[in-house]
């Protein structure tokens, strides 16, 4: 009984395996049958020996039987190859002894995986198992025993593969993750567009598949929030978060690639959370706000009537630079300082303090601070209490100055003097200072006189509740025109 692995080194099985779940409409490979099988194997064998499919699988089985050149006259020597490859799980099939698929642990399959039975029985090679070696690469092969030892079931799992990924820009998109039930959603979301797209081309006679128009970045991520969503709405939420490893891959013979991408298992909590009644609305504003300004890079085409859609989200591709990038993502997103770019359309160039308040949420930061950065709830705490100090004492006193210079500021010393300058004027009325000695500490020193190397980052989370306190209580609206505006970040990715 296959079950998923579980292991980064054999995910293609991995996916594979989910793309037949998924075809099934099962939930769990161990739930599939001889029938479930034979229902994918029989789809496979009718498609892949045909367009748009064999032009597809050349990103993953070049030289394979499906996609030789050679067979081109001959379509019966590429459909006995179809049924030697993807009828391997069936029980009358003969099996290796004393040997053991890599994959699953089972017995491998007895059959040579070429047409002329010149390969060793049940080893596979590039052509049958993407980023792995050839036929005649012995290097990696010990004593010279090439290949790898594959049974019939992890044979049909690998040919299956393909209709579990995405196709963008000429590569597959194959997407993994330790929540089973969210990676068969992403099998599942990449083969009803796949089928749909196979359907469409063999009706119009075109041999290619249509690609995305989003970047891989931005597919993945917003993938992602689609099945979230779809989960939540069902109730299918896990308690555990989990994390997502997507493979960007090709195993043409023009051009063997591969890009990882990795999302945390923090950031996929903190996601999830940002989903919630309670956090959505404002969520949902600020990745709206992360799409690219189409018109700024072209009109839409001639005689279109349709504008050309966006093909980036820069929330969504630099969810994925997390959390190595968190000063800078919570300065650009959450507190809506421009950025210097130099890609055309990007709308964090645009982003604006001044024009944007509404947008910056303390109780979403929060959360980020929470789940994504890990902070300490007591230093959490601190930083609130201070914006909410701040923020009362600049609309009590209308003490335009200090805020600016609290806003804009690059000096660690003009902020520590302008808070000294506050309190002391407080004091000087017989008020309570401005900020305690404990409180300046915990939020923006390690030490006396030993400031924390990312006091702009803790400024900039003082900034967040302050600003979010002074525009529920109308004093930012009063003052907008009054108001600076923070420098373009001298941290922004410039792709």
């Amino acid at each position: 009984m296959p079950s998923f692995t579980g292991h980064p080194l054999v995910d293609v099985v991995d996916v594979g395996l989910a793309t037949i779940t998924a075809f099934a409409g099962k939930t769990r490979p161990e739930d599939l049958s001889e029938q479930d099988y034979d229902a994918i194997a029989d789809y496979m064998a009718q498609n892949y020996v045909v367009n748009p499919l064999k032009s597809f699988l050349t990103v993953a089985f070049p030289n394979s039987g499906f996609t030789q050149p050679a067979f081109e006259k001959t379509p019966e020597r590429r459909e006995a190859y179809a049924e030697r490859v993807l009828r391997g799980y069936r029980r009358r099939t003969p099996a290796l002894s004393g040997e053991r698929c890599v994959f699953t642990g089972l017995p491998p399959i007895g059959l040579a995986l070429d047409d002329k039975n010149k390969l060793p029985p049940g080893r596979a090679f590039r052509q049958h198992i993407p980023m792995v070696t050839g036929e005649d690469v012995i290097n990696f092969h010990p004593y010279g025993d090439a290949g790898i030892p594959v049974s019939g079931i992890a044979l049909l799992a690998i040919q299956a593969f393909p209709l579990g990924c995405s196709k963008v820009a000429g590569k597959l998109l194959a997407v993994h993750s330790d929540d089973e039930d969210l990676m068969v959603c992403f099998a599942k979301r990449f083969l009803q567009a796949n089928r749909k797209h196979i359907l469409a081309a063999q009706a119009a006679e075109l041999k290619k598949l249509p690609e995305p128009t989003h970047r891989v970045g931005t597919l993945l991520v917003g993938s992602l929030l689609e099945i979230e969503d779809e989960r939540l709405a069902t109730g299918r939420d896990p308690e555990i978060p989990a994390s997502v490893t997507a493979y960007h891959l090709s195993n043409s013979g023009q051009g063997v690639d591969l890009s990882i991408y990795h999302l945390p298992l923090e950031v996929g909590g903190f996601l999830r959370l940002a989903l919630t009644p309670r956090y959505r609305q404002q969520w949902d504003k600020i990745r709206q706000r992360g799409w690219e300004i189409v018109a700024a890079r072209k009109k839409a085409k001639k005689g279109s009537a349709e504008p050309e859609p966006p093909s980036y989200n820069t929330l969504y591709e630099d969810l994925l630079r997390l959390p190595d990038n968190t000063s800078v993502f919570i300065r650009t997103y959450f507190l809506r300082t421009p950025q210097r770019t130099r890609r055309p359309g990007d709308p964090r160039a645009e982003y604006s303090i001044r024009g944007e308040t509404d947008l910056i949420s303390w109780p979403l930061t929060e959360q980020f601070l929470r789940k994504v950065v890990l902070m300490d709830q007591v230093r959490i705490n601190h930083i609130r209490t201070l914006g909410d100090r701040l923020a009362h004492y600049v609309k009590e006193e209308n003490d335009r100055r200090f805020f600016h210079t609290f806003l804009t500021t690059n000096r660690y010393t003009d902020l520590r003097l302008a808070l000294i300058k506050a309190g002391h004027a407080r004091v000087r009325k017989g008020q309570a200072p401005l900020i305690t000695f404990d409180q300046f500490i915990a939020v923006f020193e390690q030490g006396e006189n030993l400031p924390q190397q990312d006091w702009r980052f803790a400024r900039d989370l003082v900034l967040i509740r302050m600003i979010e306190q002074l525009y529920q209580s109308g004093w930012v609206k009063e003052h907008a025109d009054e108001l600076g505006e923070v420098e373009d970040s001298a941290e922004a990715i410039n792709s």
